[in-house]
This record gives C-alpha cells, sequence and structure tokens, in this order.
C-alpha cells in the first residue's frame, strides 16, 4: 500500500487567506483543489509538502458567467461543470468535449479546471513508485541527474498532458494569476515553457485563479482530438486542437492548431497563415497544414507507445480534426 506522509491541511475560506498561506509556509507547501494528480504524485514520492492549502471551499475561485465580451471561469470549477455547463457549451462546446474526455466521470467530478492547467509534466520514468525509481537510479526530474528519454540529456523532457489547454490556447484564453503580492494576466500561449521540471510561468507561491476566454464571432469553428490507448481513464499520447474561422464563402480567415502530449508544453503550429489564410479548406489545402504540422512535431520517448508511431498519426488527426469542424452544419452552410 502507497501511503501518504504527515503534512497539515489548511482549508481558508477567502482567497486572500490560501495566498497568505502559500507565501508563510513557502517551499514547504503547494496548494490543492481536486487532487486528482497531486494525491497520487505525493503517495509515489515525488512531493512531500509539510502543508496542503484546500481551494475548493473558496467562492472566488468558482463560477462561469460572461462578462466584458469574455467568458470567465472560475479555477475550482470542476471539469464535470465546465463539460456540462450551458454557457460553455454554447459558446465553446470544443471546450467543454475535451474537459469531458478528462479520464472518466469521478475524476472529472473532483478534477478542476485550474488543476488540469497547471498539471505536473509525465515521464515513464517519473510516474512510478520510489521503489521503482530508486532501483533505476532515479531521473533528471526528481531525485537523479540522469535523463533517461534523451542520452546525456541536461534538461527534462517529461510531457504534457492535460486535455484543456491546447484548446484554450486555440480559443485565444488567458488565465489571471494572483499571489500575497499581487495580480497578473497571461495569455495561455505564452504560460507554458519547454521545461518538463516545472513547465508553466507560475511561482510556487502563485495561484490560478479564473481563465477568460474572448467570445466567439459566428465565424469560430474549433474542435479537439485526443489519441489514447483506451477510450477512458488514459492521459492523451496525442492531442491537437484546431480553431480557424470561416467567413460566407468557406475562406478562412484565421487558423490556429495546437499540438500536445509530445513534449514538455503544447506546441503553436507555425507558419499556417501562409498556407491557409485567405484559402478554402480543400484537400490540398488541409494536405499541407498536415505536412507542415508533422515537419514540427518530434514527439520523445516518454510514453511507452513507439515514437515513429506518434509521429505517424498527427497528420492523420490533422485531417480529421478538418473534417470534424466541416462537417459542422455552421461551416457548410
Amino acid at each position: 500500500m502507497l501511503r501518504l506522509h504527515p503534512y497539515v491541511y489548511h482549508r481558508p475560506r477567502r482567497l486572500d487567506e490560501a495566498l497568505e498561506l502559500l507565501k508563510e509556509h513557502s517551499g514547504d507547501v503547494l496548494p490543492i483543489a481536486g487532487g486528482t494528480d497531486l494525491v497520487p504524485n505525493m503517495k509515489h514520492g515525488l512531493f512531500a509538502p509539510g502543508h496542503l492549502v484546500a481551494l475548493k471551499g473558496i467562492d472566488e475561485l468558482h463560477g462561469i458567467e460572461e462578462r466584458d465580451g469574455e467568458l470567465a471561469i472560475g479555477a475550482a470549477e470542476s471539469l464535470t461543470a465546465v463539460a456540462s455547463h450551458p454557457l460553455v457549451n454554447d459558446h465553446f462546446p470544443a471546450l467543454a468535449h475535451a474537459a469531458s474526455l478528462v479520464a472518466h466521470p469521478m475524476i472529472r467530478n473532483q478534477g478542476t479546471l485550474g488543476g488540469n492547467i497547471c498539471l505536473d509534466t509525465r515521464c515513464t520514468y517519473y510516474n512510478q513508485t520510489h521503489f521503482w525509481r530508486r532501483a533505476l537510479g532515479y531521473c533528471l526530474k526528481k531525485d537523479g541527474d540522469v535523463c533517461h528519454v534523451v542520452a546525456g540529456g541536461t534538461k527534462c523532457v517529461a510531457a504534457h498532458s492535460a486535455d484543456t489547454p491546447p484548446i484554450l490556447m486555440a480559443l485565444d484564453a488567458a488565465v489571471d494569476i494572483a499571489s500575497a503580492d499581487g495580480e497578473r494576466s497571461i495569455k495561455l500561449s505564452d504560460f507554458f515553457t519547454a521545461d518538463g521540471m516545472w513547465n508553466k510561468r507560475l511561482e510556487r507561491h502563485e495561484l490560478v485563479t479564473r481563465v477568460r476566454i474572448p467570445l466567439p464571432s459566428p465565424k469560430l469553428h474549433a474542435t479537439y482530438t485526443k489519441v489514447r490507448e483506451r477510450k477512458s481513464v488514459d492521459f492523451p499520447l496525442l492531442s491537437i486542437a484546431l480553431a480557424v474561422e470561416l467567413d460566407d464563402s468557406g475562406v478562412m480567415d484565421s487558423i490556429s492548431l495546437i499540438v500536445a502530449a509530445l513534449g514538455a508544453k503544447p506546441r503553436v503550429i507555425g507558419g499556417l497563415d501562409k498556407i491557409a489564410v485567405g484559402k478554402k479548406p480543400t484537400d490540398d489545402i488541409v494536405e499541407a497544414v498536415a505536412r507542415q504540422t508533422y515537419r514540427q512535431c518530434n514527439p520523445l520517448d516518454n510514453i511507452i507507445v513507439e515514437i515513429e508511431w506518434r509521429r505517424a498519426m498527427v497528420p492523420v488527426y490533422v485531417r480529421r480534426s478538418f473534417n470534424a469542424i466541416l462537417a459542422e452544419p455552421r461551416a457548410t452552410a
């Protein structure tokens, strides 16, 4: 049986109380919302904080509402709430779909949107018991100085494995961040880094408090696709988020394509404006986008699935993403 270490559990009722606790116990504290990722990691000895600060009882971290031309979602809203809320389904059905694909209903009922955004990176050499990792000699991300994925590697390449960030990035979302010292906002496309050790531009004493998404134009069409071993429970082997704006004649006014689960941060595919904007998504254009995406995606051996297969699936699922969008009634009207 994997047991938890001793710790002090704090249950603040106000955001300012939580932020002060994070500052007071800095270096020996972690926030916990749903705990669906943190608690298993603590049982594996990956984290051993002396203090946990619970967030789900803080009203300021809840709520889903339209305001100032945006949809604002509290970071402590459950993934089930995000997947089922009428405003999310009305404005951003692709986000609701992505939230509905996380693990299984019990995890979605407990896990939160903020927790999914801040999900720790994963690697086949990291997400193991302490006994397993000790037998291997540990790794760069935890307790060791060797990367078992990249021989001689000096940088952790554990994979980003969350479902909601790619589609949020494609939808141009931003996150509000708070600490005892103040507040700031950052676009989600700028939030992640390529360092698998800590792939977020988030200080340890800071909290993501809210997600804000610009309300879409009628021309926006978006989809999220997740490739996994089973259709429940599993983290993605590959995920693709696609958002395009189509004018009345079917010409693409804009395109955003995000590929995730291959490296430590979701990859924004570059060069697509030149390939696709101002053109209709014909077979030739879709194929050009698929080739461009394939060229920019090079998965690493950080998940127990062949990297050649994962890369080969990239253009396949780019095509499927376009097919899903073009099948929508508004896209073909």
